[in-house]
């Protein structure tokens, strides 16, 4: 088909033999959808419509664009009562959709009835233009139209579009309200930035044809309907089955029992999690509403539940009382309460007793044989062993090197007490796990005790599934046996879908394995779980990132860091998708900020060593690795090798990143078969050297039909 052809004008600069008609034409017309849409009868120009077989060819065009469906409310009805005036503000309409939309550089694709089709460049512009449309049907004779806009890949066919973002976008606007302009979320991430476009959000909601809860905002300027979440009922499903279960608020006198507090929460959720048909959010979203006086009505539109479960426990000596109360989440309405006035002997019976009511309240959609089954287990008779693994979850929760160790103590205590507690000997190996995974102590040492402790708590309760998780990570992140890593993984999440540190490693398996698009789509169902979790959202960025779809990173860190502008993680993230993108100066400032915020000469120093070499500042690059020797000699227990290597492959220096890498396989850090395929290592795909660490790591077997170790 290729054939040697006299370049047209315009087309300089490329090569006049073997110039294919097909390329020539897909070009010329993506060129044409660039320049700002401005042909008013075509997305294409007229010498892109003259080119040989254009008709023919083009129906394969595809952008990604902003999509703004515009509907006028009571048209029919207004048919039917004044045909005439109806007609008019339906010409109205015409007339301002045709002045507004081409000059926020949109057009208008399609008419239908009371109705228009219209894309944009930008979401910034396609929400311009939507206030501009309300503000101007304002006006006498006014006109009520409802909008909705989404960013999604679009398929150009015959001047006609098609595909998912369009199916959305639809969506959106029939769940919007006159006077309105409804976005999904991907276009609030656009806009987040802009000072004069504010929005509101509406929470999630379940959409015709569409598989995953949708969340939506109201664009909130002045002058603009922002409807309360009430107004909306009837438009879509609501959801159903779905409950949060708030941290229980410690009311004793000695605010250090705030563990048995939070612990009674969790044990709580834990038993909810056995019920089939009853979703439950998982624990981290949770807790992110801990000790705010925030309204019921808002927890449920951000966690998209229908219900939530709030209480309190007072601790006194052997004695406690607890107070649980389950509240509608739509109105705030109190379903059912009730306080226990108990022995510490009976707190099991407490949280078997609670769990059954609430799963009785929400049993809609459960079938007989849960609401026989005994929710809550006694994991042991010796209550002092109990409160030292809740206090020991405490730790753990805090996700940190020092109270992982104190949560081990705890745990440890536990255990000497009551040698068949099965879920301590679990917790022990998870917290092993992290920190023989994050190089905190030698990977050999903390891997032997979590197969040792995991071993132990499924031999004692084969249905616990931190014990399967626990060891899936040793099977992941130090053994390398990937077959047994996903069994393992897979049967914890199957038995404890609302904790999400399964998924996480399961994402984490299917980056090693170069199943990216899995490990995007595990941690967007822990997102439904787990919707304002730091650490989910930390995973979902990075199998973005990975899978080459960085934009998305970067917009998931962006809400990421609304929710926690100080997390130190999120900004480093930020600033290696924006270095990957190509801005290594901006780069550098947030990783200097980074570094600041760890707060130490030694540490926090790879990410911004590898911009300074991006940029050309060997020298300053230079500094930032004799600092990280300098640790590692001071700090010998702790694994840096993954910063020296990343750093020297940013200078170019290929045969010591190798050096390191390889150090990163002899000492069993788990990571590094995720981290060789980071954007970062671009073109070590063609080194032989990488062949040989896939070799080391076990990953060949995977090197299959439909698995690509891509590089960005």
């Amino acid at each position: 088909m290729a054939k040697t052809q006299t370049p047209r004008k315009g087309d300089t600069g490329r090569a006049q033999d073997n110039y294919c008609e097909v390329e020539k034409i897909e070009d010329r017309a993506a060129s044409c959808i660039k320049q700002k849409l401005k042909y008013k009868n075509s997305l294409f120009c007229e010498e892109c419509q003259q080119l040989p077989t254009f008709s023919s060819l083009i129906l394969r065009m595809r952008q990604l664009a902003a999509i703004m469906f515009s509907d006028m409310s009571g048209y029919t009805a207004l048919m039917q009562q004044n045909e005439q005036l109806a007609i008019t503000k339906r010409r109205r309409l015409k007339e301002v959709l045709e002045t507004s939309v081409p000059v926020h550089q949109g057009k208008i694709l399609q008419y239908y009835g009371d109705g228009a089709l219209s894309i944009f460049n930008s979401a910034i512009d396609g929400v311009n233009c939507a206030i501009e449309i309300q503000k101007s049907l304002q006006q006498e004779p006014k006109i009520d139209l409802r909008i909705g806009i989404h960013t999604g890949d679009i398929i150009i066919e015959n001047e006609t579009i098609y595909g998912d973002g369009v199916n959305l976008a639809s969506r959106v606007e029939s769940l919007a309200v006159p006077g309105s302009i409804f976005i999904s979320e991907k276009v609030f991430d656009e806009i987040r930035n802009q000072e004069n476009l504010t929005a509101s959000e509406m929470g999630y909601f379940e959409l015709k044809n569409v598989t995953k809860p949708v969340r939506i905002f109201a664009i909130n300027n002045e002058g603009l309907v922002v409807p309360a979440r009430k107004e909306l009922k009837g438009k879509t499903k609501q959801p159903t089955n779905r409950l949060a279960v708030l941290p229980f608020v410690n009311m004793s006198a000695d605010p250090e029992n705030e563990y048995f507090s939070d612990g009674i929460t969790e044990e709580l959720l834990n038993a909810f999690t056995k019920v089939d048909g009853l979703q439950i959010t998982s624990r981290t979203s949770a807790f992110a509403f801990k000790g705010k006086n925030t309204d019921i009505r808002d927890i449920g539109i951000q966690l998209n539940v229908d219900r939530v479960l709030e209480g309190s426990v007072r601790k006194a000596g052997n004695r406690v009382r607890i107070t649980a109360q389950l509240i509608n989440a739509a109105d705030g309405y109190h379903i059912w309460s009730e306080t226990y006035d108990r022995d510490l002997t009976d707190i099991f019976e407490v949280q078997d007793e609670i769990s059954t009511i609430i799963m009785n309240k929400c049993r809609e959609n459960l079938t007989a044989k849960e609401h026989e089954e005994k929710l809550v287990k006694i994991p042991t008779p010796n209550i002092e062993a109990y409160t030292l693994f809740l206090k020991g979850l405490h730790f753990h929760n805090k996700l940190t090197p020092t109270d992982s160790k104190k949560a081990i103590e705890c745990f440890e205590k536990a255990i000497a007490l009551e040698p068949n507690y099965a879920h301590a000997y679990a917790m022990v190996a998870m917290a092993y796990a992290s920190l023989g995974a994050t190089g905190q102590m030698q990977p050999a040492e903390a891997f032997e005790i979590v197969h040792r402790y995991s071993d132990k708590a499924l031999q004692l309760d084969s249905s616990l599934a931190a014990g399967y998780s626990a060891k899936g990570a040793a099977y992941l992140l130090y053994d390398w046996k990937w077959k047994e890593a996903y069994e393992f993984l897979s049967k914890a999440v199957a038995l404890h879908p609302a904790t999400t540190e399964a998924h996480q490693l399961l994402s984490l398996y299917y980056l090693s394995t170069g199943r990216h698009q899995e490990a995007v789509e595990i941690m967007e169902k822990a997102l439904e779980a787990d919707p304002i979790s730091a650490i989910v959202n930390q995973y979902l960025s990075h199998s973005y990132l990975c899978a080459g779809r960085t934009d998305d990173a970067l917009r998931q860190i962006d809400r990421l860091l609304d929710l926690y502008p100080t997390m130190r993680a999120a900004m480093e993230s930020k600033g290696w998708c924006i270095g990957i993108k190509g801005d290594w100066k901006k780069a550098k400032e947030i990783f200097v900020e980074f570094q600041l915020l760890v707060n130490h000469p030694l540490k926090g120093l790879g990410p911004l060593g590898c911009a300074h070499a991006h940029l050309g500042e060997v020298e300053e690059a230079l500094k930032c690795i004799r600092k990280i020797e300098q640790r590692q000699l001071e700090e010998p227990e702790t694994v840096l090798d993954i910063d020296l290597a990343m750093l020297w492959w940013s200078l170019g220096e290929k045969d010591k990143a190798f050096h390191h890498l390889f150090n990163c396989v002899e000492k069993r850090m788990g990571v590094v078969a995720i981290l060789i395929d980071h954007p970062m290592y671009k073109g070590i795909a063609d080194d032989p050297r990488y062949q040989l660490l896939k070799e080391k790591l076990n990953l060949f077997e995977f090197a299959g039909p439909g698995v690509i170790y891509s590089q960005a």
